[in-house]
């Protein structure tokens, strides 16, 4: 029984060297080939790091700076000169947004820059760079998609204004979805569509009963009857 065993041992033992042996053959005939190989993963490795050290990395400094430089503006309530610069230091949300486009940095100035337009009464432009912030932060993104609606609304697009609502109230932030359903109730009953008013109100009152929203909830819930 143990012969039979070291046998089998002994034939493995042969297999694996047959292998080795096929694999040994097979590299050298290949050797320039994989050094190829080798030699582009090394450059590709050594472009990200150098691309992510001098290019990436910078970029995300420097807009981070000039957005900065815009919310001392924001802050002060000087709404133009956020937006558009100070002609000095201050480049303002705007080129930002335009300049530093694919990074997040670019998609918080377009955020500012969807409520310096709001804040200016320019609710076309407001929307136009309300719809590039695509952040997923729990808080940020559904009050950006909320003030989108109200920017709609203000255009008298309706049908946009309800989507954006209830992509606000989709977060279940407990402050912004129960004020979102109400707009967007409001909102079902300016183009006439009851039943799905009386959904958002509904929801409202059932999920959401400390809410502000919900405490006169009752008589809106009667006029989508």
């Amino acid at each position: 029984m143990a012969k039979n065993e070291f046998k089998k041992e002994d034939q493995n033992l042969e297999n694996v060297q047959e292998t080795l042996s096929t694999a040994g053959k097979w590299i050298e005939a290949n050797q320039n080939a994989i050094e190829w190989v080798i030699l582009c993963v090394v450059l590709v490795v050594f472009g990200w790091v150098m691309l992510n050290t001098y290019v990436i990395k910078p970029k995300h400094i420097e807009a981070s700076n000039e957005n900065a430089k815009a919310v001392v503006y924001f802050q002060q309530g000087d709404f133009a000169k956020a937006l558009n610069g100070d002609d000095a230091e201050c480049i303002g949300f705007e080129a930002i947004a335009d300049k530093y486009a694919h990074f997040q940095e670019g998609e918080l100035a377009s955020l500012y820059a969807g409520i310096c337009y709001y804040k200016q009464g320019d609710y076309e432009q407001a929307a136009k760079y309300l719809k590039k912030f695509k952040a997923n932060d729990v808080n940020i993104s559904p009050a950006a998609f909320q003030l989108l609606g109200d920017a709609y609304v203000q255009l008298e697009e309706y049908d946009k204004a309800v989507h954006a609502f209830e992509s606000a109230a989709k977060s279940n932030n407990e402050i912004i979805a129960p004020m979102s359903l109400k707009k967007a109730g409001l909102t079902y009953l300016e183009l006439g569509k009851k039943q799905p008013a009386k959904k958002a109100f509904e929801a409202i009152k059932n999920n959401y009963p400390a809410s502000a929203e919900a405490q006169d909830i009752d008589k809106f819930i009667a006029l989508a009857e």
